[in-house]
Order: C-alpha cells, then sequence, then structure tokens
C-alpha cells in the first residue's frame, strides 16, 4: 500500500471524537497494536481549510494521544493510504489517514504582554 505526505501547513484540525483503541475484530474486541506493541487509537478530527472548507477524518495513530474533544490539534507526520475492497463482487474504497503522532497545536500568534498598572 502506498503511503502519501499530507500537507498540513494550510489546514487547522479540531479534536471532534476523543480517541478510542483500534479494533482488530468487532466480535472479539481485539484491540490493534502496532509493531512496537504499542496500541493504536483512533481520533476524530475536522480539518478545516482557509477558504472554510471542512472534512472530518479518523486518524490512526499508536500511544495514547493527549487530546480532547474541542481541542486544536496537529497531527505530525500525518500520511493518506488509499484503500480498496472488493465484497461479494461490489468494490468499497476510500481513504485511510495516519499520524506519528497527535498534539495540542501550539498558539499560532504568539499573545502579546499587556502592562495593567
Amino acid at each position: 500500500m502506498r503511503s502519501i505526505p499530507v500537507d498540513t501547513s494550510a489546514l487547522t484540525f479540531v479534536c471532534v471524537a476523543a480517541p478510542r483503541p483500534k479494533l482488530v475484530n468487532q466480535d472479539t474486541g481485539e484491540v490493534k497494536v502496532d509493531r512496537h506493541g504499542q496500541t493504536v487509537y483512533t481520533v476524530g478530527l475536522s480539518a478545516a481549510d482557509e477558504s472554510g472548507r471542512v472534512e472530518l477524518v479518523n486518524v490512526a495513530v499508536a500511544g495514547d494521544p493527549e487530546v480532547v474533544v474541542g481541542q486544536v490539534v496537529t497531527p505530525v507526520g500525518l500520511v493518506a493510504f488509499p484503500w480498496e475492497q472488493h465484497i461479494g463482487g461490489r468494490m468499497r474504497w476510500g481513504i485511510a489517514y495516519r499520524a506519528d503522532q497527535i498534539v495540542p497545536a501550539g498558539p499560532s500568534h504568539p499573545a502579546s504582554a499587556v502592562d495593567v498598572a
């Protein structure tokens, strides 16, 4: 599967769904782990561009991201993976997303100090 790096420089991401462990098997409840044994989590993010267009994306990340709903975040090392699946003569396809980390975003403009005497 080919991964495509995502340029996040012109996007603002907000956590819209709390991190939850990604399941390998819905029936057994088996949780997905990466090759280092860390639990893989899914985090729901909204991605907004400068024109106001918003997309909702689920991003997989290894390790428990310390983010909460409503928080502006930065997905570090975000990549996209196109996928397709053939089941019973029907084809499904989509794009999956993975990041190295999802961290709280720093301030885009440093707050200025105001002297109040």
